[in-house]
């Protein structure tokens, strides 16, 4: 899902009506209540594949060796992890190269690409070879259509919003001066249905239901009153929309990595755990490889992979086995690893719109009609953009540390999308690793996972098909 760009400790809650106070949180608990409930029915979706693959991934066929790292650079290495917190790397400087051993025999250098976020691209991580193989297996698996939030849940999850329309005045009301921007409510779209909302759209909707009477794009606090919310529920409902109007225009598979995987599979896995030094039980428990294909007109608007942790929700993944009471999973996604699996023959490039800002602030990412955020037509205006090259491999760190070695706050600034394909087909990989900043959870879904691997617990059935790739031998 696409969570909010931000994070406010568990302390801080939305700011009252004529408050004055600092930065207003970019993503406020009350906020992110609201968006989990759209996303509810989504994430009770995902959560049956997710434990198929906690319980499946068993030990690894061969352990990660020793990662010896030397700055090309003149740096000295990386500190070796700490035996109670989480190995991270420094980014140095723009531009900086670390030596990195990921295979026998082959030298690998990891260059520094923003530091806002911790942002890393490694040239030739995967061979061509892998490259075609993973598409291959792909195609085997099938691709299905990625969405945000099932266009038809969208009136059932509206039904179990319990929220005032003076909390959703204050909620849409950014900088709390009474009146609602088109730029304060587009930065709250992905409450919507799915469809990416652009200034254009909004005033469409405000016209079908009446809300501006006075067409200035700006809605008072009395004019908001007067308004019958559930007649943007049913618009939103109503709207008939093409793939591209969508936050994510692509098709996707789930490939399994775990024990009795294809050799390339394996081999892939034992690669990140030597590139980012994390342990071989956080890793092999983390999600499997997701594939994705964007065929022309694809793209992925801004977006993060990982939700901020509040006291209403739980990580998706340590959840299933700690049996937390809150009624919100997100994503907690410590890692993203990005694999491109070829050239892309026109756009298809990665954005990071605000890498290395030295501020940032949620509104400041539409100005006059135009919106950072939109891969379509604005990914030229983003601070930095990675272009396709097959077998290139680039990582970020979702969260900040923590300050102890462990995950700290989500990285506002790890804000990235998918730019518009022109010409051709674009294939990525992405590997998840899923970490939860409460480190006791974490510990406890680690402990359970390796009773579950002791006791000699088999895959479930639905992973045979995978299971079978060790045995397909592809002309490449």
């Amino acid at each position: 899902m696409a969570a909010a760009a931000g994070a406010v400790g568990p302390a801080e809650g939305p700011l009252l009506p004529g408050h004055s106070g600092g930065r207003r949180p970019v993503c406020s608990r009350p906020y992110f209540v609201v968006l989990m409930v759209f996303a509810h029915l989504y994430v009770l979706n995902v959560l049956g594949l997710l434990l198929f693959v906690h319980l499946s991934a068993g030990g690894g066929d061969e352990e990660p060796g020793e990662s010896a790292a030397t700055s090309a650079q003149g740096q000295p290495p990386v500190p070796a992890q700490s035996p109670t917190g989480l190995p991270r790397f420094e980014g140095i400087k723009v531009g900086h190269k670390l030596k990195v051993e990921l295979v026998p025999n082959k030298a690998h250098f990891m260059k520094t690409l923003s530091l806002k976020p911790l942002l890393f691209e490694i040239p030739d991580f995967l061979t061509e070879e892998e490259c075609k193989l993973i598409i291959h297996l792909a195609q085997l698996k099938g691709l299905q259509k990625s969405q945000i939030l099932p266009t038809e849940d969208y009136e059932e999850a509206m039904e179990m919003i319990e929220i005032s329309q003076m909390d959703i005045f204050n909620l849409l009301d950014h900088n709390q001066d009474g009146q609602l921007q088109l730029k304060e409510v587009l930065t709250h779209t992905r409450l919507g249905n799915g469809r990416w909302m652009t200034p254009e759209s909004i005033r469409e909707m405000y016209a079908a239901v009446k809300a501006d009477p006075d067409g200035n794009g700006v809605l008072s606090l009395e004019e908001f009153k007067q308004l019958n919310i559930r007649d943007f529920h049913k618009y939103m409902s109503s709207q008939k929309v093409q793939m591209s109007e969508l936050v994510r225009n692509s098709q996707h598979t789930w490939l399994y990595q775990g024990e009795g995987a294809h050799q390339v599979m394996r081999s892939v896995q034992q690669r990140v755990m030597r590139l980012t030094r994390l342990p071989p039980e956080i890793v092999e428990h983390s999600e499997p490889l997701q594939v994705v294909r964007y065929d022309q007109g694809g793209h992925y608007h801004a977006h993060m992979d990982s939700g901020p942790v509040f006291p209403e929700t739980a990580c998706s993944h340590t959840k299933l086995v700690t049996n937390e009471s809150a009624p919100f999973e997100t994503s907690c996604r410590y890692i993203t690893v990005l694999f491109y699996l070829n050239n892309v023959t026109g756009g298809g490039e990665t954005t990071f719109p605000i890498a290395d800002n030295r501020t940032y602030e949620e509104l400041s990412l539409i100005q006059n009609d135009v919106d950072l955020r939109d891969t379509r037509k604005h990914c030229d205006k983003g601070n930095l953009r990675v272009k396709p090259q097959q077998g290139t491999a680039v990582f970020w760190y979702n969260y900040l540390s923590d300050g102890q070695g462990w995950v700290g706050d989500l990285d506002e600034f790890a804000l990235h999308g998918g730019c518009l394909v022109t010409r051709g087909t674009k294939w990525i990989a992405n590997n998840w690793i899923n970490v939860d900043p409460n480190r006791r959870r974490q510990l406890q879904f680690q402990e359970e996972m390796a009773r579950y691997v002791r006791e000699g617990g088999e895959a479930p059935s639905e992973w045979t098909v995978d299971k079978s790739y060790s045995d397909v031998h592809v002309e490449l």
